[in-house]
């Protein structure tokens, strides 16, 4: 009976105090990973993926702050209609392939193109550098200098290494959001 009461205070305790939502919009190029990212952080596995052709949405609630998130699919062909899920987007997360270094300069591109929308203005940004755990990843310092990250202004960035395989680096980019997103 303990161990019961205990689990359901436990979980009870979850729900207690603010809880807040958050619009989250999450771009990258295709194959850079937007899709495990996102099942990983919603059911802690890897599952197969399809190059997303529209948008996945799914709610991840972490410390106290639901984030329902929308991963647009990355062809360029789709950049047509991106803009219309801009709208009350109160977070940022890019994923950029840092095993590519070849594509650096189409996702920064990318990241520019967005951030260029006068409907994100201000909102924080979580690049999230993922593929870390092959041999060919772009090194953290160049990978921020080529994506133009220090000449931001306006905005908060934060720039974390990842792997969406092993879920390493994951969680610390949803602190760093979730402190961004409740200042």
């Amino acid at each position: 009976m303990g161990a019961s009461f205990s689990s359901i205070k436990d979980t009870t305790l979850l729900y207690l105090g603010p809880h807040k939502t958050v619009r989250v919009l999450m771009i990258g190029l295709e194959y850079s990973g937007k899709t495990t990212i996102l099942y990983q952080l919603k059911l802690g596995e890897v599952v197969g993926t399809i190059p997303t052709t529209g948008y996945n949405v799914e709610s991840l609630d972490y410390k106290k702050t639901e984030f329902v998130t929308w991963d647009l699919g990355g062809q360029d062909r789709l950049r047509a209609i991106r803009h219309h899920y801009y709208r009350n987007t109160q977070a940022l997360i890019c994923v950029v392939d840092a095993g590519d270094r070849y594509r650096i300069q189409e996702a920064k591109d990318r990241i520019d193109d967005v951030l260029s929308s006068e409907e994100l203005v201000g909102v924080p940004l979580l690049v999230l550098a993922n593929k870390q755990d092959l041999p060919s990843k772009v090194p953290l310092s160049e990978l921020t200098q080529r994506l133009g990250l220090f000449t931001l202004r306006g905005r908060n960035w934060h720039i974390q290494r990842c792997c969406a395989l092993s879920r390493d680096g994951l969680l610390e980019g949803l602190d760093w959001l979730a402190a961004e997103v409740t200042k």
